[in-house]
C-alpha cells in the first residue's frame, strides 16, 4: 500500500475513535438530562463507530500494515439542546464523510483496487448516516420547544436496535 493511502487510513481510525468518544459523550450528556432514549441512540453510535474503527483496524492488518493509533481530542461535552446536539451530529457525520472521500479520491487515482471495496462500503454508511441525522434534526425542527413531542421523539429514539 502506497503511504499516502496508508497514513489517511490510520488518520481515518483515530477520526473513527473520536466519533465514537464523541457519541458516548452526547449520550452521557442525554443521561444528565433524562433523555434515556436518545442516549440509548447514540450510545448505538457509539458501538457503530468502534466497529468502523475496527473494520479499518482489520483491512490494514490483512494488508500487512501496522496500525498506528493517536490521541484522541476531548470531545465537546455540552449543548444548548437535544436540537442542538443532533445539528452537531449531523454536521459531525457530513465531515466523516468528507474524509472518507479524500480517502476514496486517493485510493482510485492510485489505483489501489484492493482499498475501493471497503471505501464503497463506507460511503454507502455514510449516506445511511447522515440521512439519519439529518431526519431526527427535522423532527426535532417541527416539534420546537413542544415538550410531549420531544419526550415521544426521545422514546422512538430509545427503539434502535
Amino acid at each position: 500500500m502506497k503511504r499516502e493511502l496508508y497514513e489517511l487510513f490510520n488518520k481515518q481510525i483515530n477520526a473513527e475513535m473520536y466519533s465514537a468518544y464523541l457519541y458516548l459523550s452526547m449520550s452521557a450528556w442525554c443521561q444528565s438530562k433524562n433523555l434515556k432514549g436518545s442516549a440509548h441512540w447514540l450510545f448505538k453510535q457509539y458501538e457503530e463507530e468502534l466497529s468502523h474503527a475496527y473494520k479499518i483496524m482489520n483491512f490494514l492488518y490483512d494488508r500487512g500494515e501496522r496500525v498506528i493509533l493517536e490521541k484522541i481530542e476531548t470531545p465537546p461535552t455540552d449543548w444548548d439542546n437535544l436540537l442542538d446536539l443532533f445539528e452537531n451530529v449531523y454536521e459531525h457525520e457530513k465531515h466523516v464523510t468528507s474524509l472518507i472521500n479524500k480517502i476514496t479520491d486517493l485510493a482510485y487515482e492510485l489505483k489501489d483496487y484492493a482499498s475501493i471495496p471497503l471505501l464503497n462500503w463506507f460511503v454507502e454508511e455514510q449516506v445511511e448516516e447522515e440521512a439519519s441525522a439529518s431526519e431526527i434534526v427535522e423532527k426535532l425542527k417541527i416539534i420546537k420547544d413542544n415538550k410531549a413531542l420531544l419526550l415521544y421523539i426521545d422514546k422512538e429514539l430509545g427503539k434502535r436496535e
